[in-house]
C-alpha cells in the first residue's frame, strides 16, 4: 500500500499563483448546474421589474422624478431604494466625464448638454408602435455601429427588444434593462437624462444667435429639440425614446460610453439575448443551396445574423468595410434570391445591382416591390441578389437563440498558463461533460468579457480552441470552429450520446500593441485614479466568476458582496461576521464555494482500512517528480530547521477526531470536533479528483487515515507567508496585473436539452508532471527524426 506525495514545497517562489497550491479538480457549481435558458431570464425579468416598481412609488411618494443611488448593485436581493437623488453610479449630469471616458484623459468625442427626456421630446413614448428595424440610427460621434446593429437585428425578431426593456415609468424616469455578461443576466436601472450634441444659448456666439434672430426660445423649440439633438444612437421615429436609452443602459454596463468604441456585432447579439455568436467566412461556405436554406432563410426565427467586409479599401459598391450591417430577411422571389440588408447608419447604400433605381427594376419587378417588402429611398435598406451577396461580403455572424425546451450548465476556472513564449499545445486546463441522454449540444469555451476593463486587461490578446473527446476514446469527436475576430468565445454545435466527454482546451496569445510584461498597461501617466478604482473593481467581482477564485490579493477592490448593513453598526457586523467564519471555518476573506460534493467512490477502502507510512523527501533532494513511498518504509521527516512550527491560519485537518462521514467519502466536511485548526506543521493535500478541499496533518498522514493510491501535495510553507515584491507604479496596480500575466478566466457553457441537463467540471494543470517525450511506435520502437 502507498501514497503518492508530491515535491515539497518550500520556498517562497511557490507563490500562491502557483496552479500547485489550489484545488486542481472543481467540481459542478450548484448556481451554474442546468439552468433553463428562458425561467432564467424571467426570472431576472421579475428582479427588474420589482426593482422599477418599487423606486417608482418612492419617487411619487416625494414628487421627485429618477436619479437613482443604491448601496450596491452587487447585492444579492434587491437593493435598498433610498430617497431619490442622483444617480451616482452613473451621473451625466454631475459626473459626466466619468460617465463618458474610459481611464484616459484623451477625450475623441464630447457632448453639449444634458436634458432629460420631457425636455428633449414634446410627446415622448418609449415606443411608438412596435420596435422595428427602422427605428433605430446610429450617431456620428460615438463608434458603436456594433451595438447599434445588433439592435436592428434583435428588433427584427417580435418582442424580443420588449424582453429586454423590462420595465419603466416614463412620468418618473425610470428604465430598467436586462443583458447577459458571462455567464447570467444582469439589470441594470437608469433615470431619462440623455446627452444633447446642441449646445446652450448662451454658449452661442453673436453670430450663431443671429441666425434664430437673437430668439433664444426659438432656438430651444427647434434646434435643441427632437432626436436630432441626441449627441448618440436615436430612433427614426420622432419622439420615439427606446433606442437612446437602451444605449445609455448599455454604456453603464460597461461603465462609460467609450467603452462601446468598436466591436462585433455578434458580440453585442450575445449580450442582448444570451444566445452564442458563430462568424463564418463566406468562402468557407461548401454548399451554397444549403447555407441558404439552413441559415439565410432562418434569419431571425431561432437565429440572428449580420454581415461584414474586411478589406483594405474603405468602401466596396457603396458598402462600407470594417462596419457591420444587419441582415433583415432572405426571400425568393420571382425565381430570385434575394437578401435585405440594413445599414445602422439609417443612410448610405448598396450601388450595385437591384440597388434603389439601378437598371435591373423593371416595371415588371417594379410591381414586386410589395411582395419584396422594399421601398426606395435612402433608409439604409436595401436589396442584394445571392450570388451579390455571396462574391461581396466576407463574414456573416450567426447567433442561435435558446427557447425553453434548453438548458445551461457552467463552470468558470481561473487558469495558469505556463510563461511566454511557450509551445502552442494543450495541457494548461480541460473540462469533463456529462449528459444522461442522448441531446443535440452547443459547447461554448468563452474567455471573461474585459470590454468594461480592458484597459487593465494585461499586456497579452487570448485565442482559444478546443477538442471533444469521448470519454475513454483517443480520437476526438470534434472542435470549436475557428473565429479569429469572434475572441471572445469559440464554440462547437454536435449532438452528444449518454456519457462523458472531456474537453481539451488550447490557448495561445500574442503582445498588444504598445504594451509589455514590464508595461502592461497604456498611458497610465494621465489615468483619472478615481475612475481607476471603479475599473479595477469591476474586473476583480467579474473574475470572481471562477471557482477558485483568490481574493487575498484584492482585498481592498473588491466591494462586500452580501448587504449586513441594516439597523447594525460595523462592530455588530464584525463581530456576527467573525462568528460566521468561525463556525464555516473558512478566514474572513470571501472565498467561493465549491458547491457539489463529489459522490463516494465504489469499494472505496474506508479510513480504518488504509494505513501508510509517509515522510516528506528533503527539499534540497526533490527532482520534482511524484514519489511513492511504499509501507514498511522507516523513514521519518528531517527535523526542521525552522526557529517556530509552521502554522497553516484557517486551514484545519480532515482527519482528526471522529469520522462523521459514511465508511469510504473521503469528501471534505465543516466538523471541528477533536480535529487539528489550524494544522501545525506540513499540510498535505489530496490531489485525487474524488477529493474536494481535503487536508491532512502530519499526525494523520503517518497513521494512513485515507484511501490508498491518492496524490498528495505537501505544502511545508503556509499561502500567508509567501512573499511578493511589489513593482512601484503611479498608482500600484502594475504589480496585480502582472501576478496575473499568465492567468486568464475561462468558462465552459454547454447548452442542452431541458430532458438531459449537463454536468460540468474543470481540471487544472499540476505543476510540470505533463512534459514532452518522443513519441514510440507502435512495436515500441522510438521514432527516428524525420530528414528530408
Amino acid at each position: 500500500m502507498s501514497v503518492n506525495v508530491l515535491k515539497s514545497i518550500t520556498s517562497p517562489v511557490m507563490s500562491r499563483q502557483s496552479s500547485l497550491l489550489v484545488p486542481l479538480n472543481f467540481d459542478q457549481r450548484k448556481d451554474q448546474a442546468g439552468l433553463l435558458v428562458t425561467e432564467e431570464l424571467d426570472k431576472a425579468i421579475e428582479r427588474c421589474k420589482k426593482r422599477v416598481e418599487g423606486i417608482a412609488k418612492e419617487c411619487r411618494r416625494r414628487n421627485s422624478r429618477f436619479r437613482y443611488s443604491t448601496l450596491t448593485k452587487l447585492a444579492p436581493f434587491p437593493p435598498l431604494i433610498l430617497p431619490p437623488s442622483r444617480d451616482i453610479e452613473f451621473d451625466l449630469d454631475n459626473d459626466q466625464t466619468r460617465c463618458l471616458y474610459g481611464l484616459s484623459s484623451d477625450h475623441h468625442f464630447t457632448t453639449e448638454d444634458v436634458r432629460r427626456v420631457s425636455q428633449i421630446f414634446d410627446n415622448p413614448e418609449f415606443f411608438k408602435d412596435t420596435p422595428g428595424s427602422n427605428d433605430i440610427a446610429q450617431s456620428g460621434i460615438l463608434g458603436d455601429c456594433w451595438f447599434v446593429s445588433a439592435l436592428v437585428v434583435a428588433s427584427t425578431v417580435p418582442h424580443l427588444i420588449e424582453k429586454i426593456c423590462v420595465a419603466r415609468d416614463e412620468k418618473v424616469g425610470v428604465y430598467g434593462f436586462i443583458f447577459f455578461r458571462d455567464a447570467g443576466w444582469q439589470e441594470v436601472i437608469i433615470d431619462d437624462l440623455l446627452c444633447s450634441s446642441v449646445p446652450l444659448w448662451e454658449s452661442l456666439n453673436p453670430r450663431e444667435q443671429s441666425l434664430y434672430k437673437k430668439d433664444k426660445d426659438a432656438y430651444n423649440s427647434t434646434a435643441r429639440k427632437g432626436s436630432k439633438s441626441l449627441a448618440f444612437a436615436k430612433s427614426g421615429k420622432e419622439n420615439e425614446t427606446w433606442v437612446p436609452l437602451i444605449e445609455k443602459a448599455y454604456a453603464k454596463l460597461y461603465g462609460d460610453y467609450a467603452a462601446l468604441e468598436g466591436g462585433i456585432p455578434g458580440d453585442a447579439i450575445e449580450d442582448l439575448t444570451g444566445g452564442v455568436t458563430t462568424l463564418m467566412p463566406l468562402i468557407d461556405i461548401l454548399d451554397e443551396d444549403e447555407f441558404w436554406n439552413k441559415e439565410l432563410l432562418r434569419a431571425n426565427q431561432d437565429r440572428l445574423l449580420g454581415c461584414g467586409i474586411m478589406g483594405p479599401e474603405e468602401q466596396v459598391n457603396g458598402i462600407f468595410t470594417t462596419h457591420a450591417y444587419s441582415i433583415i430577411q432572405a426571400m425568393e422571389v420571382k425565381g430570385k434570391r434575394f437578401v435585405k440588408i440594413r445599414n445602422p447608419w439609417g443612410h448610405s447604400e448598396w450601388t450595385g445591382r437591384w440597388s434603389d433605381g439601378s437598371k435591373e427594376w423593371t416595371n415588371e419587378w417594379l410591381q414586386a416591390l410589395p411582395e419584396l417588402g422594399h421601398s426606395f429611398g435612402n433608409d439604409g435598406v436595401f436589396l442584394m441578389e445571392y450570388k451579390d451577396f455571396l462574391s461581396t461580403w466576407t463574414n456573416v455572424s450567426r447567433t442561435i437563440i435558446f427557447n425553453s425546451s434548453w438548458m445551461m450548465s457552467s463552470q468558470w476556472l481561473d487558469v495558469t498558463s505556463r510563461s511566454f513564449p511557450c509551445a502552442w499545445g494543450f495541457g494548461d486546463v480541460s473540462f469533463t461533460i456529462s449528459v444522461p441522454q442522448p441531446t443535440p449540444a452547443v459547447i461554448v469555451l468563452s474567455r471573461l468579457n474585459d470590454r468594461h476593463f480592458e484597459e487593465l486587461s494585461g499586456c497579452y490578446d487570448w485565442a482559444l480552441d478546443f477538442v471533444l473527446f469521448r470519454k475513454g476514446d483517443t480520437e476526438p469527436i470534434g472542435s470549436s470552429v475557428h473565429d479569429y475576430f469572434m475572441d471572445r468565445s469559440v464554440s462547437l454545435e454536435l449532438d452528444l450520446d449518454a456519457g462523458e466527454y472531456v474537453v481539451h482546451v488550447r490557448l495561445d496569445r500574442w503582445l498588444v500593441h504598445g504594451r509589455s510584461p514590464s508595461s502592461p498597461v497604456d498611458r497610465k501617466d494621465d489615468w483619472d485614479p478615481r475612475k481607476l478604482a471603479r475599473k479595477f473593481a469591476g474586473m476583480v467581482t467579474s473574475a470572481s466568476i471562477a471557482t477558485n477564485f483568490d481574493p487575498s490579493p484584492y482585498a481592498d477592490f473588491l466591494p462586500i458582496q452580501s448587504s449586513p448593513f441594516a439597523g447594525q453598526d460595523i462592530s455588530e457586523i464584525e463581530v456576527s461576521s467573525a462568528a460566521v467564519a468561525a463556525a464555516s471555518k473558512v478566514s474572513l476573506d470571501p472565498v467561493p464555494d465549491n458547491a457539489i460534493a463529489p459522490k463516494p467512490q465504489e469499494n472505496a477502502p474506508s479510513l480504518e482500512e488504509t494505513k501508510a507510512d509517509v515522510k516528506v523527501p528533503p527539499a534540497t533532494a526533490d527532482d520534482g517528480k511524484s514519489k511513492d513511498i511504499q509501507d514498511g518504509d522507516n523513514i521519518k521527516p528531517a527535523p526542521s530547521t525552522e526557529p517556530a512550527p509552521v502554522i497553516h491560519h484557517g486551514v484545519s485537518c480532515d482527519g482528526c477526531g471522529v469520522s462523521l462521514s459514511p465508511p469510504g467519502n473521503v469528501c471534505k466536511l465543516k466538523f471541528f470536533f477533536g480535529k487539528m485548526f489550524p494544522i501545525v506543521g506540513p499540510r498535505y493535500r489530496c490531489l485525487d479528483p474524488s477529493c474536494n478541499d481535503f487536508d491532512l496533518c502530519q499526525k494523520c498522514m503517518d497513521a494512513g487515515k485515507h484511501p490508498s493510491g491518492h496524490p498528495f501535495l505537501c505544502i511545508a510553507v503556509p499561502l500567508d507567508q509567501v512573499e511578493r515584491t511589489p513593482v512601484p507604479d503611479k498608482f500600484g496596480v502594475d504589480d496585480k496585473i502582472t501576478a496575473r500575466e499568465n492567468h486568464i478566466t475561462l468558462g465552459l457553457r454547454v447548452y442542452t436539452m431541458r430532458q438531459s441537463p449537463a454536468m460540468v467540471k474543470g481540471q487544472l494543470r499540476h505543476g510540470n508532471i505533463l512534459h514532452w517525450s518522443k513519441q514510440e511506435s507502435k512495436t515500441g520502437d522510438v521514432k527516428p527524426p524525420e530528414t528530408k
